[in-house]
């Protein structure tokens, strides 16, 4: 085994799953602030497909001269520490890396990133279950943050996609903000709506005074927001543009270590849906993107370096 290189995943010229190549790059040794992490997990997020698809290079997102990494969160364990940090090697962490524009990536052996956006994983939570908390986890609480905690007089929140990663998370935390929610679904998501304690909706009406929109469905979802109410997506650079007086706003998850530590402890508990489809090796990095752009799966394709 060479431990100077480390094998992760990249692509060059962006054409979909197939432009997917696993390369070996230099191992980097951490600098103040940071650690390197040995990946267990790094899940597939549909912002990877995009970044394979080359829809980021398009809108200028993305201007790497040679290749792409993929890949935004992941779980391990330490394997070196640069200068003022106190980690012990062989501390099991998960954490997100942020930003479109970099040559490397979560689908690698390792990663090194800044101790400040990582959160210890607690005993009891496996390592590949953390791994799918940070990017989603993250998303909903930082969505909470721009809706604010529920007036008394205007607490109905609908989230859509309420079955998926994200909304999955908003069902299990935003009535701690006060708000009263129903999560928006197919008919088959019925029952795991229901099983976090709010309400289920097939079919939207409009007059919700708020619309937490984890589907993406952008000016479909702005439409049963009620007059005045209040609107957030998750695509913050195509947020729709304001009407009715609704307050329109969109999430750029960020890593937060102190928030996702909090996360991390919930999905530990089972506070939090943290749910895994299939674990798949890193060279089989295009099959598993090829699997969560067919749709319908209900759990995480996560990759295992």
């Amino acid at each position: 085994m060479n431990t100077s290189t480390f094998r992760t995943a990249v692509v060059h010229t962006p054409n979909g799953p197939g432009s997917i190549e696993i390369i070996s790059v230099p191992v980097v040794r951490p600098g103040p602030g940071q650690v390197r992490v040995g990946i267990a997990g790094a899940p597939v997020n549909p912002v990877d497909l995009g970044v394979a698809d080359g829809f980021f290079h398009t809108i200028g997102l993305i201007d790497q001269p040679e290749y792409t990494g993929l890949g935004w969160e992941f779980a391990g364990t330490v394997l070196d520490a640069g200068p003022g940090v106190d980690l012990e090697i062989g501390t099991r962490v998960a954490g997100m890396v942020g930003g479109f524009d970099r040559d490397y990536g979560t689908y690698a052996e390792q990663v090194v990133v800044p101790v400040a956006g990582l959160a210890v994983v607690p005993d009891g939570l496996d390592l590949i279950t953390a791994s799918t908390v940070p990017v989603n986890g993250l998303a909903a609480v930082q969505m909470l943050d721009l809706l604010g905690d529920a007036p008394a007089d205007s607490h109905r929140l609908l989230v859509t996609g309420a079955a998926g990663a994200v909304g999955g998370y908003l069902l299990a935390l935003a009535p701690e903000r006060g708000w009263e929610v129903t999560g928006l679904a197919r008919p088959e998501d019925e029952e795991f709506v229901r099983s976090l304690g709010v309400r289920f909706a097939s079919h939207a009406e409009p007059g919700w005074d708020a619309v937490a929109d984890a589907a993406s469905l952008q000016e479909r979802a702005l439409e049963v927001v009620r007059d005045g109410g209040r609107f957030v997506g998750v695509k913050p650079n195509a947020v729709p543009a304001t009407e009715r007086g609704i307050s329109v706003s969109a999430v750029e998850t960020r890593p937060d270590g102190a928030r996702l530590s909090d996360l991390l402890v919930r999905a530990a508990s089972g506070g939090l849906p943290a749910r895994v489809h299939s674990v798949v090796p890193l060279d089989s990095a295009s099959d598993a993107h090829r699997a969560v752009a067919a749709g319908g799966v209900r759990g995480r394709y996560v990759l295992a370096p």
